[in-house]
């Protein structure tokens, strides 16, 4: 997947230069990080409703103009997908694959956490 990723941000990177009435990606860049913003956030509620809704196909469609929008996003910030692979990296290292990084700040250093089971319900309270 990281080639994709690669080979989307190489393409959307060359079509800063080009012309915004005939490349949706130099309009997007060219309107500026808020409407890219804006863009993003509309994807991925796009994606949240068609994932609540079952609809595993609209889920990927809009999970790819999510990606699509996330690239050139990244293109505006200076952000290079190498960037970003370096912090999945570094989290993998301190937490595994498949975890977050919580909220509050970890120390930095190379040992790994122990990952801790949540319970998978609520418990109620009691009135």
């Amino acid at each position: 997947m990281s080639d994709s990723i690669q080979r989307l941000y190489q393409a959307a990177h060359s079509c800063r230069q080009d012309d915004p009435s005939t490349s949706r990606t130099a309009r997007l860049l060219r309107a500026g990080r808020s409407k890219m913003a804006k863009k993003l956030a509309e994807e991925a509620i796009e994606v949240v409703i068609d994932a609540m809704h079952g609809d595993r196909y609209a889920v990927i469609k809009e999970s790819a103009d999510l990606l699509y929008n996330l690239v050139v996003l990244w293109i505006a910030a200076g952000i290079r997908p190498e960037d970003v692979w370096k912090e999945m990296d570094r989290r993998e290292r301190l937490l595994g694959i498949a975890e977050k990084v919580p909220k509050k700040k970890i120390l930095e250093d190379t040992s790994r956490r122990k990952i801790v089971v949540l319970e998978g319900r609520r418990v109620r309270k009691r009135r």
